[in-house]
């Protein structure tokens, strides 16, 4: 019975080491907002691994599948009655700005369920048909609870159990087209341009070596001619300063014609 006991006692810590690791579930752990903060900022250039998920049709789908063009990804917990439906809606509503300026397909939006005991697809499915997301080309991913730990290691997310569910930061994590993390966005409610502009600077600021050279030139105008109105608080394009060019070039090109040609005219009088 020792032997038991002991060997009980060796392998019992093993089990609940990925936890830990996690940040998540030691019950004399409380959750710190510092040390959250700074473990989601030092996961800035942290590469995504391949991590498989099961989706709201129980098809099985790869992270390494969004490559190619950048992701928005936010982790939840279903049984959550206030904070996550509160921060999937706003998430919502500055995403289809994003879309409006930059394209429907431009980039990617996950939502995960890290509380992998109820975060089934079923449950995933009704809480993004309560958040009014379902359809809106977003996925909701389940996992199982090893592979939500793995991932929350690569995005910096902490959550601890609590009375009220589970305590963790607030966060919306950019991933690039190569699967680095690139930005983390705090809050429920955070201003438009923080998860716009570095999408804009992805999709229009790094261009894949395959673009056409006009293509690329294009995207650079855009990305100079973006603006963010903070009145309609969505973005548009102002193209003034280079219509301010052209009229310019024009000009001083009429005036340099007409010098030469007055020039011109006075050496043939002579």
């Amino acid at each position: 019975m020792r032997h038991i006991l002991l060997i009980c006692g060796f392998l019992l810590p093993l089990a609940l080491a990925p936890l830990v690791q996690a940040g998540t579930q030691t019950a004399d752990e409380t959750f710190d907002y510092d040390k959250a903060l700074a473990t989601s900022q030092a996961a800035v250039g942290n590469s995504t691994a391949a991590h498989r998920f099961t989706d709201v049709d129980g098809k099985s789908v790869r992270l390494d599948q969004f490559r190619g063009k950048p992701l928005v990804l936010s982790m939840v917990y279903t049984s959550c009655y206030q904070i996550c439906p509160m921060t999937t809606r706003h998430l919502s509503t500055v995403v289809e700005k994003a879309r409006d300026a930059l394209g429907d397909d431009s980039f990617a939006v996950v939502l995960v369920g890290f509380d992998s005991a109820i975060d089934t697809p079923d449950a995933m499915r009704f809480f993004a048909n309560k958040q009014g997301v379902y359809g809106k080309n977003w996925q909701m991913l389940s996992a199982d609870p090893q592979t939500v730990a793995a991932l929350s290691r690569d995005l910096g997310f902490l959550y601890y159990p609590s009375s009220n569910g589970f305590d963790h930061l607030i966060q919306a994590t950019i991933i690039d087209a190569e699967g680095k993390v690139y930005r983390q966005v705090y809050g429920q409610v955070f201003d438009t341009p923080l998860l716009v502009d570095p999408l804009i600077e992805l999709v229009l600021g790094r261009a894949p070596p395959e673009q056409p050279l006009l293509a690329n030139l294009v995207n650079r105008i855009k990305l100079f001619c973006t603006t963010y109105d903070p009145v309609r608080d969505g973005y548009y394009y102002d193209f003034s300063l280079f219509v301010g060019m052209f009229i310019g070039a024009m000009i001083i090109g009429i005036a340099g014609t007409i010098v030469v040609r007055g020039y011109r005219h006075s050496r043939r009088s002579n």
